[in-house]
This record gives C-alpha cells, sequence and structure tokens, in this order.
C-alpha cells in the first residue's frame, strides 16, 4: 500500500478526561455535541483503561504500545528510551507525513518519536520555557497566569486566596483567541489545511481539561453551578483509607459540595470548549472530502476524580474514574461503529492504528487490534508504581493490589460501581482474589521491569522553532514570567478581579 493510499489519521488527545465526561457517555449534564455526532460514527469502547494514571508514563506507554515497567518510564520527568519504536516513527517511516500540535509532555521537549513537525503548547517541568504557545504569549505580551500559578510552585506559594478557595477554578485571564485550547486547534487546523490524499498523521493534543480548571469565561457562562448534581460516587467525606493515602494537590478533605459543583462547571466548560475545536476539524476534514477515508481517535491520558470519594485531581488509588479514559476510534467508512465491551488499554492503539495504515507492529509492541470484532482479553491491566499499586479488571471485578494488605482492594464492580465495599479479605470472594491476583503473576511473570530512564540531552526533532542547545531562551523566558505575573498579582491585590 502507498503511503498516498493509506487513510489518514487524525488523533485528538486530552489531559486528565475521566471516562463519563462526555454526552455520549450519557453525562447529561455536559455540553458536547460536536463528540457526540462523532461518536455515532465511531467505535466507542467504554472500558478503557490508561496504563498509569499520570501524565508522561501514560503517553509514552501511548506511543510505544508498552507499559510503563517495558518503557522505563515512571514519572513526569522520564524519557523515552531509545531502542523503543514508537508507532509515529513507524508511520514516519513508512511514508506518513507527521505532525502533532500542542501538549507533548516529552523529555526533552521536542525529542523525535517520530514527529517531522512538533508545534507545542506546555504545562508542566521545564516544556513551558521552550514551547511555542508561550513564546506566542509573550510576543503578544500577555501570561497565562492561572495555568503557572497552579503549576510552578514558586507561583503557586504566593497564589490569591481565591485561587485555594475555588480550588483553581477560575475564568481563565486570557481572551479566548489566546486560551491554550483555541490556540491548539487553530493551529491543527491550519495544519488540516495542507492534507492532500492519503498518508497524514496529526495529532491535536489539548492541555485541558487538566487543572487549573480555567476555561474562558464565555465557556464558563454556558453553566450554572448551582443546577449540577455531583456525580455518582461523591460521598459526605474523605474515607480514611483515602485520606491517609494523600490528602491531595487541593486538600480533600476541605472540599465542600458548592466549591465541587464550581468545579465541575469549570471542568466541563474546559471540555465543551475542546468539542468545538474538534467540531472545527471533522468539519475541515469534511469540506476537504477527507472525512471518509480518516481514522478519528479522542481519548485521554488519564481520568480525574471529580468528586469521587470526595476527592478532585488525581494523586491516590486508581479508582476506576482516575483509571478510566473516554475512547472513540472512526474507522474508515464508520466500519465497528458502535458500542464495543472490549475491556480496552490506552496500549492497543499503537497496533490498531499500524494495522489501519496497513502495517505490523514492531516486535515487542503489545495490545489488541481493536478494529477485530472479535478482539477481547479477560482482564485489563494498570500500573501505578508510584504508589506501589497493580491493578486486574475483568468484566465484573477489580482487584487493586498494593504493597501491604491494608493497600489492597477488591471490588464487585456490578453491586459496587463506585468502590466503596473494599471485599479483599472477604471469604466469600476468595477464589476471585487468587484469580485475579493469579492475573496479575502471570503478566509480569517474565518481565523485570526496566530502570527509571531520562535522558535531557536525547534527540530532538529539527526545525525552526526548536529551541537550541544552549538554556538562555529558558532564562528569558522566566523573567518575563515573573514580570508579567508580578502585574498580575498587583492588580489582584489592589482588589481587581482573577
Amino acid at each position: 500500500m502507498s503511503s498516498a493510499s493509506r487513510p489518514n489519521i487524525l488523533f485528538v488527545l486530552t489531559d486528565q478526561q475521566r471516562f463519563d465526561a462526555l454526552g455520549c457517555a450519557g453525562n447529561r449534564q455536559i455540553q458536547t455535541p460536536h463528540l457526540d455526532e462523532l461518536a455515532a460514527d465511531a467505535a466507542y469502547y467504554p472500558v478503557t483503561y490508561c496504563p498509569y494514571p499520570m501524565c508522561t508514563p501514560s503517553r509514552y506507554s501511548l506511543w510505544s504500545g508498552r507499559y510503563v515497567h517495558q518503557t522505563g518510564a515512571y514519572a513526569n520527568r522520564s524519557t523515552l528510551a531509545p531502542g523503543i519504536p514508537a508507532f509515529p516513527r513507524v508511520l514516519r517511516d513508512a511514508g506518513y507525513r507527521t505532525a502533532a500540535v500542542g501538549k507533548m509532555h516529552f523529555n526533552p521537549t521536542y525529542q523525535d518519536i517520530g514527529f517531522e513537525r512538533l508545534v507545542l503548547a506546555e504545562q508542566d517541568g521545564d516544556g513551558r520555557f521552550d514551547d511555542d504557545y508561550h513564546r506566542a504569549l509573550r510576543a503578544a505580551g500577555l501570561v497565562d497566569a492561572l495555568d503557572l500559578i497552579d503549576q510552578r510552585g514558586e507561583y503557586r506559594s504566593r497564589a490569591p486566596r481565591r485561587y485555594w478557595e475555588t480550588c483553581g477554578a477560575i475564568a481563565s485571564n486570557l481572551p479566548e483567541a489566546w486560551h491554550s485550547t483555541s490556540w491548539i486547534g487553530a493551529r491543527a487546523l491550519e495544519h488540516l489545511e495542507g492534507w492532500t490524499g492519503g498518508g497524514n498523521f496529526l495529532v491535536a493534543s489539548f492541555i485541558k481539561p487538566h487543572h487549573p480548571f480555567d476555561p474562558p469565561a464565555e465557556w464558563v457562562a454556558r453553566y450554572d453551578e448551582s443546577k449540577l448534581d455531583p456525580l455518582p460516587g461523591w460521598t459526605p467525606e474523605v474515607p480514611a483509607h483515602d485520606l491517609a493515602q494523600a490528602r491531595g494537590y487541593f486538600p480533600n478533605d476541605e472540599l465542600t459540595e458548592p466549591v465541587l459543583r464550581r468545579v465541575m462547571a469549570h471542568y466541563y466548560a474546559s471540555i465543551s470548549h475542546i468539542d468545538a475545536q474538534v467540531g472545527n476539524l471533522v468539519r475541515r476534514l469534511k469540506e476537504n472530502g477527507l472525512y471518509d477515508d480518516t481514522v478519528i481517535v479522542y481519548t485521554s491520558d488519564h481520568g480525574e476524580f471529580l468528586g469521587h470519594h470526595h476527592m478532585i485531581l488525581k494523586g491516590n488509588y486508581p479508582y476506576e474514574p482516575l483509571a478510566r479514559v473516554p475512547l472513540l476510534v472512526k474507522f474508515p467508512g464508520g466500519r465497528g461503529a458502535g458500542r464495543r465491551e472490549t475491556l480496552a488499554n490506552l496500549v492497543d492503539l499503537a497496533p490498531t492504528l499500524l494495522r489501519q495504515a496497513g502495517l505490523e507492529a514492531p516486535k515487542g509492541m503489545g495490545g489488541l487490534n481493536l478494529a477485530d470484532p472479535d478482539a477481547a482479553r479477560p482482564y485489563v491491566f494498570q500500573e501505578w508504581s508510584g504508589q506501589g499499586h497493580y491493578v486486574a479488571r475483568s468484566k465484573r471485578y477489580k482487584l487493586i493490589y498494593g504493597p501491604q494488605e491494608e493497600r489492597c482492594f477488591f471490588y464487585d464492580l456490578e453491586s459496587d460501581p463506585y468502590e466503596l465495599a473494599n471485599r479483599y479479605r472477604d471469604t466469600s470472594m476468595h477464589e476471585e482474589v487468587m484469580r485475579h491476583r493469579e492475573a496479575l503473576v502471570r503478566w509480569r511473570l517474565f518481565e523485570a521491569p526496566q530502570p527509571e530512564y531520562r535522558d535531557y540531552s536525547a534527540q530532538p526533532i529539527r526545525g525552526e522553532n526548536v529551541p537550541g542547545p544552549g538554556l538562555q531562551h529558558r532564562a528569558d523566558a522566566a523573567a518575563y514570567f515573573e514580570r508579567a505575573c508580578a502585574g498580575f498579582f498587583e492588580h489582584v491585590n489592589q482588589g481587581g478581579s482573577l
């Protein structure tokens, strides 16, 4: 198959979107009309696990089709090791034109894993000092102050009281056109303009709905927080074992229902804002006659508690809202559209997309081909080694296996979908617990975990927008951020609105 005759691939990735934060997933409080329309043509996988409920580890697993214990990427500062083929590189080597726009979370920022072009909008670590988006903000005399306050300790320590009172649920200080979601959507749309024929691969990766919950005010206005109901799984207080595990980025034990409703409104507004950008991309594909033959993927790198067990964000036990992500895959011609009961994992996307391109997955790249109507597995697995946990989830049951007996959990998701009744020590569940434990052992039996890999001098892509090896640009960016935020703090301290 020539590259020109191969299907195009549009891969839309969000950050920290829980599995049920879509209208097509049954959520009647959120507004996602464009994604719901796409879902009508797509295969929908309601039980999709991320490999690891943290950004960079999950993403490197997604691109490589390998679990985190195979990549050695255990943290947000990890690097994908050389010698591990990522599917964008396989596509590029086969003649695909590969590009990504938005948040990639690589280390180094422009690491070459197979993209010919990277136009980046980063959030964590040094990425915001290197990327295209923050360079553009600086040139326009702007700063994403709320995001900077939320993500950088030196600014978070000076955060206004309102930030803490609202758990970071505050409308952005930026004009809508300069918000990261709008900026990423516009750059992705520009790239689609250059598509002709087949053999194109584009990733549009949005920073949001990751905290802070700071969509533009125009999108916040679409939701009345007083009319939002906490999602099932909300509890009056944090269960003692969850609080003992971690108090939270914002203190979960201080979370109130009114603040949760505010967070929900801003979180949903962020997703609605993304939905509009996806609508623009799909509309352009249709206008250019490319929609039918384009594979479109919509997913996220990990979930969000959003009130589950009285918690928000992530960083605790891998309960379902954190472990699961949305997954829509529109295959060419709408083949296989509809609800699919496969226990899916993000590691399945690499082999699935390579097969759609007529290519074989490299040796060591695992996962299912989700286009196969018979694709199935008895268990889906997840690692959370930062917390010392592994997960084995079957259709009905879920084992969270921890390093100590008191940190092991077993749930019957049919009778207890919100994971409130731990039955790990229930004698009537002993056989099921052992089956799930044995499945974990078989999964890991022949593989020693790779040591963590970090190499900030790893090969970057080539491009005029890629910073050189010197670090002066970071010092310049840091100085600008400090000046811009000083003005923001002065405005707030004088009584100005956030």
